[in-house]
């Protein structure tokens, strides 16, 4: 197994036209995305055979990618369907192929595999469901997969890095079980009923306890899920692409329901979500800047458990080995928050 055989997000469905090319970079690899014929998205590497120039800054002719430089076309298939300098019908039994690579379009998002695919893109939870929205928000970090993954299933760096508007510093003991199976990592807390930052008094007005399920799902997909009272349930799930080794793009889903209030909460549940990824970023970028001058060093702590089943995960398929045929764990944490 390795990290080109899952599947990652290159570009949201409606950003990727039948006009459009898209210049993308996945394992640093670079491609070029546009449709087909039949409105399919196509990934090539972005490089022309003849003289080496970037596909996705040329346009699209009668569905075939020409690029910028001396004209030279591409199916969707990768093929050489036309060379200028040759003339007409020259390209006839000639054999010059881009590479490809495989494609899906699933819940409003178009994903490319760079291998051979071990399973399915991720499905996004309740998209488009009756009864809940999705806001959905890109950025771009300076950090790995890993630490991104990391970050968003962590709840001790959200009283200091969101103080206020997620959580403040009250010292509040929780519990959490930790289970790792499958490549799988779910987090469930326990004792959890308030501390939400600017909207407590709406998402749990009588302080019932909340049922929270924090969930990281091999390579790069996390999904926070949170249940409060009987009308208010939300899903916070995050994509994180590896652009190069050091630069990860996060595509990130708020869906949530929220009964009525739903057409009323949705500029700030967008709102909100973009101001906390912001404030990631900052807090990210730090570590990276850090992990390059003195090394990647961590001090774990109990509360860390999540991170190091996470760490686990993701340094098996660095190996080449299947994370699936690491033995099933779980353990039970206390900490304070």
């Amino acid at each position: 197994m390795n990290f080109t055989d899952f599947w990652y997000v290159v570009a949201l469905s409606e950003q990727l036209t039948h006009k459009t090319v898209l210049a993308r970079t996945v394992l640093d690899e670079w491609l070029a995305i546009f449709r087909d014929s039949q409105g399919n998205p196509v990934a090539l590497q972005d490089r022309c055979l003849h003289r080496n120039s970037r596909l996705s800054a040329g346009k699209l002719l009668s569905c075939n990618l020409q690029c910028p430089y001396h004209g030279w076309q591409y199916d969707s298939s990768g093929k050489v369907v036309n060379v200028p300098a040759e003339g007409a019908n020259k390209c006839a039994g000639v054999s010059r192929q881009a590479k490809s690579y495989a494609t899906q379009e699933q819940d409003g998002y178009v994903y490319v595999c760079l291998g051979s695919p071990a399973a399915e893109p991720f499905a996004m939870p309740h998209y488009r469901s009756s009864g809940w929205l999705t806001a959905r928000v890109i950025n771009r970090f300076n950090n790995t997969v890993t630490n991104c993954a990391e970050n968003f299933i962590d709840i001790p760096h959200t009283a200091s890095v969101h103080p206020g508007i997620f959580r403040n510093a009250k010292q509040q003991q929780l519990q959490m079980t930790v289970n790792r199976s499958e490549g799988k990592v779910s987090a469930t807390y326990h004792q959890e009923t308030n501390n939400l930052g600017w909207f407590s008094w709406f998402l749990n007005p009588h302080a019932e306890e909340i049922s929270h399920i924090d969930r990281f799902c091999m390579p790069n997909v996390t999904s926070v899920e949170y249940g409060m009272g009987r009308s208010r349930h939300c899903f916070i799930t995050s994509q994180s692409i590896p652009e190069t080794s050091s630069t990860t793009l996060v595509y990130t889903d708020v869906t949530f329901n929220y009964g009525i209030w739903n057409r009323l909460a949705s500029p700030f549940v967008r709102w909100t979500a973009q101001k906390i990824i912001a404030q990631d970023i900052v807090a990210l970028q730090r570590q990276q800047e850090t992990i390059e001058k003195y090394g990647e060093h961590f001090t774990h702590t109990p509360a860390d458990t999540i991170h190091v089943f996470v760490e686990s995960i993701r340094d098996a398929i660095a190996q080449g080995k299947d994370p699936c045929q690491l033995p099933d764990k779980s353990v039970e944490v206390t900490f304070w928050v």
